[in-house]
């Protein structure tokens, strides 16, 4: 018997387009292709409709990882609204970069809603980096960004 600790399973949010991204994810299941149990999906109307602070807040409530998975560029059936996620990802990750968590934990995909074998190989693969990058930092320090050690414990109180 070994009392080696078990090995760290990323908890990871996908931010999945509803015409797209959550299709090619119910046909990834449909046709039982495994992927990674540790990732949730979050369904939305467009990728068109994410919010920066929404991405951060899923850090900050304890994800190691997180992508946004929209229609094919060219394709969004809101006309540009995965381009507009795209530049708020790449807005974001600049911020995970400044703040010490890592932009590289955050990505944006495109897929079709016929994608289904891609969308759990992008789940594995997703969840394979993160894995090799470690726990979300905040856990490690129980802090949040721009919080002092003492702060968080004055708000645990």
């Amino acid at each position: 018997m070994s009392n080696s600790p078990a090995p760290f399973e990323p908890k990871i949010v996908a931010f999945c387009c509803y015409y797209c991204a959550y299709a090619a994810a119910d046909l990834a299941g449909s046709m039982r292709l495994q992927y990674p149990a540790n990732v949730r999906l979050i369904e939305m109307p467009c990728t068109g409709k994410t919010d920066v602070r929404v991405l951060l807040e899923a850090f900050e409530n304890g994800a190691d990882g997180v992508y946004v998975a929209g229609c094919l560029e060219g394709d969004c059936h809101f006309l540009k609204g995965n381009i507009r996620a795209k530049k708020r990802v790449q807005y974001a990750k600049k911020l995970l970069d400044e703040i010490g968590i890592g932009g590289e934990r955050l990505e944006m995909f495109n897929l079709s809603g016929s994608m289904g074998p891609r969308f759990a190989e992008i789940a594995q693969e997703f969840t394979e980096k993160i894995r090799k990058l470690g726990p979300n930092p905040l856990k490690k320090t129980g802090t949040f960004p721009g919080e002092m050690p003492e702060e968080r414990v004055a708000h645990d109180k």
